[in-house]
């Protein structure tokens, strides 16, 4: 039976997230996916979605929601693959007890604002072009380590040389084995 693998989406959900069918296309045959669009965990029903709109609902009170509908969602021990808002949610949820075996975060750049970090292994990936990202100084000072990846921006995850880079990551991590993802030239 195939390792359990939870993928949360990042604030847009599966509205502007076809980006995501490359990572299900890497990762299907490997894992049980579960799949959480960030929006409808946090109950969001925005009119009009807007970068803005979306980003303060999640702020007021979204990021919180979701975290604790997934903790009644997920009781066991799994993977997380998780972007941006949905890293944030995941980080806080596992702050509260949600049993992770790793989280993989790309571009959770609201975490900056906590001062603690979750008892749980975690992997932490950022665009050095992501002016939001959270500072040496915020790492050092929680003890974490955070890959930064030179000529990205915030959205690097949707990128088909990091969607194969975070892939072969989180595979070599449960697996133990190189798999065999065709590179895109």
């Amino acid at each position: 039976m195939a390792d359990k693998l939870v993928i949360v989406s990042d604030m847009w959900g599966a509205k502007k997230g076809l980006w995501i069918t490359s990572y299900l296309g890497y990762l299907q045959q490997y894992f049980d996916i579960t799949f959480y669009d960030s929006q409808q965990l946090a109950n969001l029903d925005i009119l009009i979605q807007t970068e803005e709109n979306v980003h303060s609902a999640f702020i007021e009170g979204g990021t919180e929601t979701a975290a604790a509908h997934l903790l009644k969602k997920e009781k066991e021990a799994c993977y997380y693959l998780a972007f941006s808002t949905g890293a944030t949610i995941v980080w806080e949820a596992a702050k509260k007890g949600l049993p992770v075996k790793s989280l993989y975060g790309v571009s959770p750049t609201r975490i900056r604002k906590t001062n603690n970090k979750p008892n749980v292994p975690f992997n932490l990936v950022y665009g050095a072009n992501d002016e939001f990202k959270p500072s040496e100084e915020w790492a050092s000072n929680l003890g974490v380590d955070m890959e930064v990846l030179p000529n990205y921006g915030h959205t690097l995850y949707t990128d088909e040389k990091i969607i194969q880079k975070v892939c072969m990551d989180l595979l070599q991590e449960v697996t133990q084995i190189t798999p065999q993802i065709k590179k895109v030239v």
